[in-house]
């Protein structure tokens, strides 16, 4: 990895993924050369979003249906433990063989992973198929940023970031409706049995595309693979595992696994990550760092929302599921604003406005806590806090492009989702501990039997007031973001 952008010299021509020849400039993401590819990479991600919104709304009625309400926090961690795992495993993969194995390696992994869920016998079974889907989904989803970095000239990718997000938006409002459908009618395993059969859509529509496009690049000059930085991503991943327990136990015991999880997890980081992330060093470092700020603020404040609104305002799990609907519309805005012509000189403007666009969505969102304000202004808000994390997210990922060396954009992007993961898991646990400091008791009691009835408006304050002040803090930084001249 690099802090320091290439070399300054004349960037060669880049190659079209059909081998026809190279961009000259002109066409979108859709022209002829590039229309099977992005349809494929975006009908991936697709399968990606789908899955998330889905599996949320299914969850709680297969836990019970297992007996199994005592593991439902760890079906959430245990697929995030083995992602942040998967991620760096997909980036040395990436940067020594190219995308085009650990993506369909990565689909059929979490095909399976989906299949052993929707069979599970017991919630142990569930919980592995988990952990094998975020095997599957951590090795994808890197994967999708080489493709991106590789067949893409940088005038592109902005305009393929937005096609991730605008991706979302179906699944958005679509998913929790459809899978609340299905495991109301058909049972809730059919949430999970039936996405494996999407698989095929972006392995037919993907698969020849990309081989041609890898055929077109120049061939990579990575090093030998380097065991050790797996042996520090499963040491990341065990500590997150024993820190997300310890915040969930607080009692005395908790420090026990606390400190064991920091011990294995803060060493790992530092070699893990571009030298200076968590000092916010200028450049590649900071970019880095505010990956993890921006989706640990916005997720760890979403994961409450539907609660809040289901236990203080008395809305149904579906409605509730549907206040967040235009978080992923507005997302997608957002995106495609970051991708406009001139965007590209005010790239650190727009992940500041990003950040103050989610701190505004978060503290908004509380306001439904008091009985006087209406249950939309909820939902508006957070349509505010998707159209910044819309600029920033995509912002953010194309400067970790623009200040990649061509053969460290899969160690990169590997560290850019490490940080997404870290935050989420961080944040959250955060937003957890304070939740249940207050009162709230824990995420998974709340969707026990009572339905959560009866949690102190206070708790969900605690998360709505802390969450801003982390956003606010990566505003801040993002003047950082950006390489010094003549770096």
């Amino acid at each position: 990895m690099t802090s320091t952008s290439p070399a300054e010299t004349a960037a060669p021509a880049h190659p079209l993924p059909d081998g026809t020849g190279t961009d000259d400039g002109t066409g979108g993401v859709l022209s002829g050369p590039w229309r099977a590819l992005t349809l494929g990479i975006v009908s991936v991600v697709l399968l990606l979003a789908f899955e998330a919104t889905a599996v949320n709304t299914a969850m709680p009625t297969a836990a019970q249906q297992l007996d199994g309400i005592g593991l439902y926090a760890f079906a959430f961690s245990a697929y995030f433990t083995t992602t942040l795992l998967a991620m760096v495993v997909s980036g040395q993969w990436c940067d020594r063989s190219g995308p085009l194995a650990p993506l369909f390696s990565g689909i059929a992994v979490f095909a399976a992973g989906l299949v052993t869920a929707g069979t599970a016998v017991d919630m142990w079974m569930f919980v592995a198929g988990r952990a094998v889907q975020g095997l599957g989904g951590g090795l994808v989803i890197v994967a999708l940023y080489v493709v991106v970095g590789r067949a893409f000239p940088e005038r592109l990718r902005p305009s393929v970031f937005a096609a991730f997000s605008a991706a979302w938006v179906l699944p958005s409002i679509l998913g929790p409706v459809i899978s609340g459908a299905v495991t109301q009618h058909l049972g809730w395993r059919w949430v999970f049995l039936a996405v494996p059969v999407l698989v095929l859509l972006p392995l037919a529509v993907m698969g020849p595309a990309l081989r041609r496009s890898e055929r077109s690049q120049p061939p990579l000059r990575a090093g030998a693979y380097d065991w050790r930085r797996t042996r520090d991503a499963a040491m990341v991943a065990v500590g997150a595992a024993l820190l997300q327990y310890a915040g969930r136990r607080l009692d005395g015991w908790a420090l026990l696994p606390a400190a064991a999880g920091l011990a294995l997890m803060g060493p790992a980081v530092l070699r893990l990550l571009p030298r200076g992330t968590l000092r916010a060093v200028r450049g590649l470092p900071t970019v880095i760092l505010l990956r993890g700020v921006a989706a640990g603020a916005f997720f760890a404040s979403e994961l409450f929302i539907p609660l809040m609104m289901q236990t203080q305002r008395g809305l149904s799990v579906t409605m509730a599921g549907l206040t967040l609907a235009p978080g992923g519309l507005s997302w997608a805005f957002g995106s495609w604003l970051q991708g406009r012509p001139g965007a590209e000189r005010h790239r650190a403007a727009l992940i500041r406005a990003g950040f103050v666009s989610t701190a505004v969505a978060v503290g908004g969102a509380a306001l439904v806590l008091f009985p006087a304000v209406p249950v939309w202004v909820a939902a508006v808000f957070w349509g505010i806090g998707g159209a910044g994390m819309g600029m920033a997210i995509a912002s953010i990922s194309v400067l970790m492009m623009k200040l990649s060396k061509p053969e460290e954009t899969g160690g990169n992007s590997a560290a850019l989702q490490l940080s997404d993961a870290l935050g989420n898991v961080l944040l959250t646990g955060l937003a957890g501990v304070l939740f249940a400091a207050l009162g709230g008791g824990a995420v998974a009691a709340a969707h026990g039997a009572d339905g959560g009835a009866g949690l102190p408006a206070g708790a969900f304050a605690a998360v709505f007031l802390s969450m801003p002040v982390v956003a606010l803090l990566g505003a801040v930084l993002s003047g950082r973001a950006t390489a010094k001249a003549g770096a």
